[in-house]
């Protein structure tokens, strides 16, 4: 599938869109998303806050020596909702990275502590990891522990949400500690747009589309395509079948006017040859009584003047009857190899002096009509060597078909006269062995093909004809 074709082009247009309508509804999920966690990430840690609050007030209530005596107890029957301690110093927190819920969770936590605990001195909130988590003391971590102290209540295994820490500063050496986790659905404070979950379905999803897109589209882009092969076939061969006519209502439409064309044109081509042929045929009768009734002429000057205007007549009869011959291209495609077609042609010439050179790398065979190559082959290289002389013939593979360059060493072409040798009846020599047709037909031929004939002088001295011939294969 070329880069370049409408299926490749719809596929990456329908990516295209598709990824751009993912992240267009994923930014407005997302977003809205966000702020309904932010809001419940809020409220649910005003709520614990406020259990916070009761919980410091409660012990502040309690005398001293009794404090630890009621955690002993908490602890011993199995441990509450977050864990308590009094400590002697802050504790080192390893804290979690930064993200918005984060953010608001803490903030939240502070604001309502410090409405509801006024007099303490300090308030320090943050979450950090369940291995970093330390307790008590700043070289004791929540492995050190019994289970039963704070293990159940900071753990929620396989998940291993982050710990709320709160450390307040209730006087100098005095410390109270509370870690917890915050509830579901939003102890993990995950802020990650989408999820492997979400990136699976929309992987499953975009491939599903761009999939039914390609087999629409194939199935949609055969008819353009037999209709495109149609049309480049046709300047080659125009006797070919009509196209069936399948597809879109555009396609069908487009199928139905090529076919007419195809027709129309096959019906002028056909007609012009029998108008050529008819008219070539009829004038050779009158042509011989003239020369009949111009051998009666007693006087040998107007005898000749008469001989050399039917030659000339006939000449032009005959240039007409083989333009049309030689530029009907009606034989079938076949592959060619033009090294051996090259070679067989110039054998002949080398026979007696070597005045024909080819030069080919190895190069695939082309697809095209072997009499009709074979042809322009002749022609040129025939017009090299009785021209220019010693000749040079240069096969190169290029990009979708071949070149062939035709290398002279005679006196080239006057600039000025490089096109009007392809007009017919037009010719440099002022010998009797052409009609000025040959390069005509030649170029037309080549074009025929869908290639290009093109005459230029070499710097050395000595003309160059470079013919481009497309390989002829659909890739």
């Amino acid at each position: 599938m070329k880069l370049n074709s409408l299926v490749s082009r719809t596929l990456a247009l329908t990516l295209f869109a598709a990824l751009l309508a993912q992240a267009i509804a994923t930014t407005i999920w997302y977003s809205e998303s966000k702020q309904r966690k932010i809001a419940g990430v809020t409220s649910t840690s005003e709520s614990m806050a406020n259990m916070f609050a009761s919980t410091i007030t409660f012990f502040q209530s309690l005398p001293l020596s009794y404090r630890h005596i009621v955690l002993n107890q908490i602890r011993n029957m199995g441990g509450t909702r977050f864990f308590v301690s009094f400590n002697k110093q802050k504790l080192t927190v390893e804290p979690i990275a930064e993200n918005k819920l984060k953010h608001a969770s803490v903030n939240a936590i502070q604001q309502v502590l410090n409405a509801e605990l006024p007099r303490v001195r300090s308030i320090s909130v943050d979450f950090s990891h369940r291995q970093n988590l330390r307790l008590l003391k700043n070289d004791l971590y929540l492995s050190d522990l019994p289970k039963s102290w704070a293990h159940h209540t900071l753990t929620l295994l396989p998940i291993d949400p982050p710990v709320l820490v709160v450390q307040i500063e209730l006087s100098p050496d005095e410390w109270i500690y509370i870690a917890a986790l915050l509830p579901a659905p939003y102890m993990m404070l995950d802020d990650t747009v989408l999820g492997q979950e979400q990136w699976w379905f929309l992987l499953l999803s975009t491939s599903l589309l761009l999939g039914l897109t390609f087999l629409l589209m194939r199935r949609q882009v055969k008819p353009l395509k037999r209709l495109a092969k149609a049309a480049n076939e046709m300047s080659m061969d125009i006797n070919q079948a009509p196209l069936r006519e399948e597809g879109a209502s555009e396609l069908v439409t487009a199928t139905r006017a090529f076919n007419r064309m195809q027709q129309r044109i096959r019906r002028y081509i056909s007609d012009r040859e029998r108008l050529f042929s008819s008219i070539s045929h009829d004038l050779k009768t009158p042509i011989t009584r003239l020369r009949l009734r111009t051998e009666l002429l007693t006087e040998p000057s107007k005898r000749d003047k008469f001989n050399r205007d039917l030659d000339e007549l006939e000449m032009m009869v005959k240039g007409a009857l083989q333009c049309v011959h030689d530029t009907d291209l009606h034989e079938n495609n076949a592959e060619i190899n033009l090294s051996a077609l090259l070679n067989s042609l110039t054998e002949t010439m080398n026979q007696e002096v070597h005045q024909v050179e080819v030069i080919s790398d190895a190069i695939e065979p082309i697809v095209a009509k072997p009499l009709a190559i074979k042809r322009v082959m002749s022609n040129l290289i025939d017009n090299a060597v009785k021209y220019g002389g010693y000749t040079t013939v240069v096969v190169n593979s290029v990009p979708n078909g071949v070149t062939i360059t035709i290398s002279d060493t005679g006196k080239g072409i006057p600039e000025a006269k490089l096109e009007a040798v392809f007009e017919p009846y037009f010719r440099l020599s002022f010998d009797k062995d052409g009609h000025g047709l040959g390069l005509g037909i030649c170029r037309n031929i080549v074009r025929g093909h869908g290639g290009d004939l093109i005459l230029s002088n070499r710097r050395e001295g000595g003309l160059q004809a470079q013919v481009f011939l497309p390989s002829g294969v659909d890739e």
